[in-house]
């Protein structure tokens, strides 16, 4: 298993190196001039030139990129133009807020989708199938975000259960109860469309396992049906399973942009558009490298987890 593991973060070299290359040079494509959009009123050429020189953005991108890379490697993310604080430091703790949001909407996904998919197997054609499929049509098809403005109308303006926005009150202590109390409506909103996902593809991969003879032979050996469903069946379906929540993960992660403009959670999404808004380069780029190796460490997990039952694939 240590030789599967170190063969797969091996892979994710390139993978990284591919992603640092990617981000910088979209992020250079950007029509405008940072210095300019940094010193506003006061982007006189001489001031522009200044800034441009202390930057480093009068060298040859190729140059940037290599000075760029070769700090982050030395832990130096850069400096953020319109913050003026270190790109780490900001990058983190957003990051912080948007792992809250996204990895309790994962956990609900996950847990929602794999209870919801095995139900609708269990009980293929009958009328709990019929309802969890309408569901989860209905689910995948709405856009997230309109969902996210339909709880707000309803929870939070009209029955007043849930904020509309923040991750803790203004005049509150900021504890896990006010967290929690702020996370339910954005979590909830975040995982419906990876529940729906998850939940198609577990019914899809139990049909195909309660079709498989070692489950007609554990029946025949009279084990209870509950055995044979989550001992067998669901072990088996789980390898196919797991990699699909890996893949839900990046979902989860490239949704929270918008779901975290519409509740105005301080997470990674929301810095970003603020971000690109006003041509924070080396912000830009921190938070969208950082998201992704986040994503790339997930799927390796993921990789892991599904190597460990089964076996086969370490080959």
């Amino acid at each position: 298993m240590w030789s599967y593991v170190i063969k797969r973060l091996l892979a994710t070299v390139p993978i990284f190196i591919g992603l640092s290359l990617i981000v910088f040079f979209i992020m250079s494509m950007i029509p405008g001039d940072p210095a300019q959009a940094l010193l506003g009123a006061w982007a006189t050429p001489e001031n522009v030139a200044r800034i441009n020189q202390e930057l480093g953005l009068d060298k040859p991108l190729w140059q940037q990129y290599l000075i760029w890379v070769n700090n982050m490697l030395h832990g130096d993310f850069g400096r953020s133009y319109v913050m003026n604080r270190p790109v780490i430091d900001e990058v983190m703790q957003r990051f912080s807020a948007t792992l809250i949001l996204g990895g309790s909407a994962l956990l609900l996904s996950t847990a929602l989708g794999i209870l919801a998919g095995i139900f609708s197997a269990v009980r293929q054609f009958g009328w709990g199938d019929r309802l969890i499929t309408l569901l989860v049509l209905v689910g995948i098809s709405l856009p997230s975000f309109w969902i996210g403005l339909l709880m707000i109308m309803l929870f939070a303006v009209q029955l007043q259960w849930f904020p509309a926005s923040g991750m803790v009150e203004a005049w509150g202590g900021g504890g896990w109860t006010d967290i929690l109390h702020h996370l339910v409506m954005p979590a909830i909103t975040l995982s419906i469309v990876a529940t729906g996902v998850i939940a198609r593809l577990t019914r899809t991969a139990m049909l195909e396992v309660l079709r498989q003879d070692f489950i007609r032979t554990a029946r025949a050996k009279g084990l209870s049906e509950r055995k044979v469903i989550y001992r067998h069946a669901f072990r088996m379906a789980l390898v196919s399973v797991i990699p699909v929540v890996g893949i839900q993960a990046g979902f989860v992660l490239g949704g929270a942009v918008y779901i975290e403009t519409v509740f105005q959670w301080p997470g990674l999404g929301a810095m970003l558009v603020k971000a690109v808004s006003t041509r924070d380069i080396m912000l830009v780029q921190g938070g969208v490298l950082v998201a992704a190796a986040a994503y790339v460490l997930i799927n390796l997990f993921t990789d892991v987890m599904q190597a460990l039952l089964d076996p086969r694939l370490k080959s």
